[in-house]
Formats: structure tokens, C-alpha cells, sequence
């Protein structure tokens, strides 16, 4: 997907939600177990539920990985049901030199035909540009998130003043630009964000950690908005498990996602984004 297809969604949407599919057959409802891949006929109901709400899905690999070759295969299922006009990201932080990368981005890409994935930037550029070789793919960089261990080296200053994130930023501009490389960037601390802007200021960037882990939609827009939105942001666990152990689970999913894509609606009109 292009990155003028992607905002055309998010503008006929009225919405930048990406729904994470994180899914852990040990939350989902009882009742579904019962079907033979109880995972997938679960992310059927979600993807039926919010489809018309969000413009991206996020499988988080691996809650797919842990079930084997059957978990693959409930992966595959998946991608190949979700509407073709929906951004769909790989979030498995993969990254690797050489040929391996290659491989990671070949699984993802063409196995599995996502049109994103998160990569880890550790490694340097050998690491990355293989991911982004692909034509119409992207590569989601992970530059600020907002776990605890983040401090340990992405907040470290560096001499000359700049923090590790911010040279990870500054550097991966040179292997990729706006309509290939997105950035992740956690909710729970906005302020961070300002900082990326001023790096980065016309890159996507998606956001987890709004809502369940406490981040704020309307700060994290404040601070990453752009003309042209800029900004997926994720829910995960709010979304997908709002329904509990319900036989009518998924119209509480829907209920939610329908509660953050009208919050985003309102946001995109205020800012004159889109017109009523």
C-alpha cells in the first residue's frame, strides 16, 4: 500500500485507528474453543467488527509463533481475510544482517503478503535496507517506546547532546524516506514526540500504548499530528477484549473501536483535516 493510498483510508474513514491482533487463545471466549482454529474464527469477529473503523490490523507475531506451525498457518488465515484496502503491519521486530534480513522481509512481504513490518534498528543499516528493497512495502523502525526498559539505551544522551533515539532517527533518513520508513513512537510519553517531529516531521508514525497503557489520544496528537495525519494509532487489548467471555462479544469491540474512531473524527474536523 502507498502512502497516498493510506491517507486516502484514513480520510474516508474519518479515522488513523490501527487495531493490534494480539490475540491469546487464553482470553478469548470459552465458547470459541470449541471451533477448530478457536484464534482465527476470534479474529474473524474482530476483523468483521471493526473493519469499517480502523485502517490497519497489527498481528503481534508472537502470540502466533507460540502455537507452532498451526499458529502460522492461523496467521496466514488471517491476513488473507482482512479487506485488501486496509494497511496491514507484521509487528515482529525482526532484524538481522545480510541475507538473513532478506529472508525475515521475504517471510513477511511475500509469504505472507503484509504491507509492513516493525524492525529493529540494533544492527545498523545492513539490517534494514534489505527490508526495504520490497516496492510498496514499508519498514516500521522502532525508535521511542514507551516500556520502562526503553531508558536503558534509547534515552541515553549521547556527546554532542542529541539522545540515542534521536540519532537512530537522524540516521535511518538516510536509508529510507516518508514513502517507506515509518517510526515507532510510544503514547505515554508525548513529549517525546515533539522531539521526533522536528526529526522526522512528515513520517508515519505509529503509536501504541494509547488507552489500556495509559497514553492519551489527544496529547499524542497534539504533539504528532500533521497536515496529512502522520500517525496510526494502536489498540490492542482495549479493543479486541472489551467483550469479555460474551456469546456477543463482538458488538462490544465494535462499540469501542466506534468510541476512538469518532474521538479521531472529531480531532481530524477540529483540525480541518477532513470537512464534515
Amino acid at each position: 500500500m502507498t502512502r497516498k493510498e493510506l491517507i486516502h483510508q484514513i480520510k474516508k474513514k474519518k479515522s488513523f485507528l490501527c487495531v493490534g491482533l494480539d490475540t491469546d487463545i487464553k482470553k478469548i471466549p470459552t465458547h470459541l474453543l470449541d471451533y477448530e482454529d478457536p484464534v482465527f474464527e476470534f479474529n474473524k469477529a474482530v476483523i468483521d467488527a471493526t473493519k469499517d473503523l480502523c485502517v490497519a490490523y497489527k498481528p503481534n507475531i508472537a502470540f502466533y509463533e507460540v502455537l507452532g506451525s498451526k499458529g502460522w498457518d492461523t496467521l496466514k488465515k488471517t491476513i488473507d481475510y482482512i479487506p485488501k484496502d486496509i494497511f496491514t503491519i507484521a509487528d515482529a521486530k525482526r532484524g538481522d544482517i545480510g541475507n538473513t534480513s532478506k529472508m525475515y522481509a521475504q517471510t513477511f512481504f511475500e509469504t505472507y503478503s503484509f504491507d509492513s513490518v516493525t524492525v529493529a534498528p540494533y544492527m545498523g543499516k545492513d539490517s534494514v535496507l534489505p527490508f526495504l528493497e520490497f516496492s510498496g512495502k514499508w519498514v516500521i523502525l522502532l525508535a521511542a517506546t514507551s516500556n520502562k526498559g526503553g531508558d536503558d539505551f534509547q534515552y541515553q544522551k549521547l556527546e554532542g547532546g542529541n539522545l540515542l533515539f534521536e540519532k537512530v532517527l537522524q540516521k535511518s533518513l538516510d536509508w529510507g524516506d516518508s514513502e517507506n520508513l515509518m517510526y515507532v513512537v510510544g503514547a505515554t510519553r508525548p513529549e517525546v514526540l515533539k522531539s521526533v517531529r522536528k526529526i522526522a516531521p512528515g513520517s508515519f508514525l505509529l503509536v501504541p500504548g494509547v488507552g489500556a497503557q495509559g497514553g492519551s489520544l489527544e496529547d499524542v496528537c497534539a504533539f504528532g499530528l500533521t497536515p496529512e495525519v502522520g500517525l496510526l494509532i494502536n489498540s490492542s487489548r482495549g479493543v479486541i477484549y472489551s467483550g469479555g467471555n460474551s456469546l456477543d462479544f463482538a458488538t462490544k469491540i465494535t462499540e469501542s473501536a466506534l468510541e476512538i474512531q469518532q474521538e479521531m473524527e472529531k480531532i481530524l474536523l477540529e483540525k480541518g483535516i477532513i470537512n464534515a
